[in-house]
This record gives structure tokens, C-alpha cells and sequence, in this order.
């Protein structure tokens, strides 16, 4: 019997309209050749629904929320409010709010020439960072003494408990057996520097008890970079604080080809959960029809692998990859020559091919 799933679609801002659009497109048309069924109710958060309402959602929007199956946002933010306002009302507010303990992000070359390392190709670029999504500076524990005086005094707590690091680290044990690669977990931190995160080290090693088949090891967050670079081929599960995670999955959408293919979620295992591409709201190009959809696509495909559509989930993959190695998706930016909803049509038709 075929499944049917309630799905949110918050857009968003900027271009976050025009790439869900897209990605709706793709699940149509996967819905129809993969026999689920599916239900979306869209909601206007973002920056025009604050301007015009002052409030970022309403009250009880999150239990609403939690009697659905997942969340695909577009994109949130714009320059008429000031920076992160309206990210922490909607977004914040959600991950926080469903404690949405993981950010998964995929970090996956589908074509060489996409890759800005030299003599690096697919095989060498395929790994997962699992980014602790829930603590860290970002809970916002912190606050301003003096402002806007010569004498400004700022604090910012780094926040990390045993269970949110524990959590992490075994969804990262768990999915580095799971790919069943190179069984390798490698934490990134700056235990020698910052020593409140040698919690992450300890925590790393008694749960690594539990998983023999899986070989860990560490890397201080700066020296990660260097070798996402110089040797990503070397990595399979990266996991992370929150901060530390944020910084390596940006470097990540760029060795995979940029942020037009780069998708996350926003995980709580066994709730609702949220999906969408990284890339931000690129208010300079709203409207124009010139942005890739291809990241809310990928999105789409990462929402259905959670919600079990995994033949679904591979199949749209495998199309993404298909048109980037081909080069009927030539690029990931705004260049490339196809429109918004060309590259949704392609991507769609090719599904069904």
C-alpha cells in the first residue's frame, strides 16, 4: 500500500520561492513513478511575513509542525532587516524549538570538472559531516555590557552537554557503519586550544568502545580544513561541534562543486524533520529565473531517504548526477545557461526516462 506523507514548505526569501518550486517539481514527478502519495501545506515565514506582521511564526506553530512528516524550506534571509533577524526567528526557532539535534550535510562530487582541486574526482570527494546542530555559541547564552560604548563588553557562552555530545557522535558511529565505506569517523575540534572540548575527545573514545568496526581518529578544526583540501579522499563521517561544523560544510559545497548543489537536514531520528538547500536567499537574483534549483532538489532527495522513499532518493541522485557529468547541467551557478524551471523540467524528465 502506497505511503502518504504531510510535508511543510516554507519558501522563503529571495530565490527560495523559485528553487522549491523546482524541487516540488521533482517530487511530483518522483511521487508518480515511485508509488507515495504526499501533502504539502505552505507557509509564508520569512522577511515580507515579519515586516508585515512583526512576528516570525505565530504561537504553536511548532506543535503544529510536529504532527507532520517533514519540513522543506527554501531559503530565509534579506538585507531590508538586520543581519541573522529573521534566520534566528524561523530558523533558529525551529531547530531549536524540534530539537533538531543533527545537520547532516553530504559532501559528494558528482563530476569532476565541477571541482575546483586539481586531480580530484568523484571517488576522492565522498564523505558525510554530522554537525552537533543544537549547542555550542549558538544557544545565544551570552550578552552585551556597555553597548555601543568604547568600553563594549561582549560574552558568548560555548555550551556543550554530555547527552548532546554523545548523541551526535553515535548518529555518526552509526552512519559511518551504515555507508559501510570506509568505516572511518573522524571528529573535528580544537581540543588543544579551547579544553572544554576534550568532552568531545572523551565522549569519541567510550563510544568507540561500542563500535570496533569503526576506526576514529581526531583532527583540530584548522588542520581539517587544510585536508579537506590537500586529501578529502581521506574522510568518510566527519562529526563536529555546531560552529566547527558550519565552517567545514561550507568548505565541503565548494570541493563538491559550490553551494548551487549542496543540501542538508535538519535532524531529530524518528520526528519530523527539516531539508533544504545551504545556499542563502541571493536577493540579487529574485525573480530573475537564473539560479540552480539544484541543491533544493538534492534536498528533496535527502527528505525522502529519511521518510523511507529510498529508491525514490536514489533515483534522483542518480540524476543529478547523470546531468552534471554529462554536462546538460553545465554548471552550478547562475551562468550556466539554463533557466530556474529548465533545470527543474530536466531534472524531472530525466527521473522518468
Amino acid at each position: 500500500m502506497a505511503k502518504t506523507y504531510t510535508i511543510a514548505v516554507i519558501p522563503g526569501d529571495g530565490v527560495g520561492p523559485e528553487v522549491v518550486d523546482e524541487g516540488l517539481k521533482v517530487l511530483a514527478k518522483a511521487a508518480e513513478l515511485f508509488n507515495f502519495s504526499y501533502s504539502t501545506k505552505v507557509y509564508p515565514f520569512g522577511a515580507d511575513h515579519y515586516l508585515a506582521t512583526k512576528e516570525f511564526m505565530p504561537d504553536g506553530q511548532l506543535d503544529e509542525f510536529r504532527t507532520m512528516d517533514a519540513i522543506l524550506l527554501g531559503a530565509i534571509g534579506d538585507p531590508r532587516l538586520p543581519a541573522g533577524l529573521v534566520e534566528r526567528g524561523v530558523i533558529a526557532a525551529t531547530r531549536f524549538g524540534l530539537d533538531l539535534y543533527i545537520n547532516l550535510r553530504p559532501i559528494k562530487l558528482y563530476a569532476e570538472h565541477l571541482c575546483p582541486l586539481k586531480d580530484k574526482k568523484p571517488e576522492d570527494i565522498d564523505m558525510v559531516v554530522v554537525r552537533e546542530n543544537t549547542e555550542d555559541l549558538y544557544t545565544g547564552i551570552g550578552g552585551h555590557f556597555k553597548k555601543g560604548t568604547p568600553d563594549e563588553v561582549v560574552i558568548g557562552n560555548q555550551i556543550f552537554t554530555r547527552k548532546g555530545v554523545e548523541r551526535a557522535v553515535r548518529y555518526a558511529f552509526d552512519l559511518s557503519r551504515a555507508r559501510a565505506k570506509k568505516k572511518k569517523l573522524t571528529l573535528v575540534d580544537k581540543a588543544n586550544a579551547i579544553e572544554i572540548q576534550q568532552l568531545w575527545r572523551r565522549t569519541v573514545e567510550e563510544v568507540g568502545q561500542e563500535y570496533k568496526d569503526i576506526e576514529y581518529d581526531f583532527a583540530y578544526i584548522d588542520a581539517a580544513c587544510m585536508w579537506m583540501v590537500k586529501n578529502p579522499e581521506s574522510f568518510d563521517v566527519m562529526v563536529a561541534p555546531n560552529l566547527f561544523g558550519d565552517i567545514i560544510t561550507d568548505l565541503g559545497a565548494m570541493i563538491q562543486g559550490g553551494m548551487g548543489v549542496a543540501a542538508s537536514g535538519n535532524i531529530h531520528p524518528g520526528k519530523v524533520s527539516l531539508f533544504e538547500p545551504i545556499h542563502g536567499s541571493a536577493p540579487k537574483y529574485k525573480g530573475k529565473n537564473v539560479v540552480s534549483p539544484v541543491a533544493a532538489i538534492a534536498a528533496v532527495g535527502m527528505m525522502l531517504d529519511y521518510l523511507g522513499e529510498k529508491q525514490a532518493a536514489d533515483a534522483i541522485e542518480a540524476t543529478i548526477a547523470s546531468l552534471l557529468a554529462t554536462k546538460r547541467i553545465p554548471s552550478l551557478d547562475a551562468s550556466s545557461g539554463l533557466k530556474t524551471n529548465e533545470i527543474g523540467d530536466l531534472v524531472a524528465s530525466t527521473l522518468a526516462s
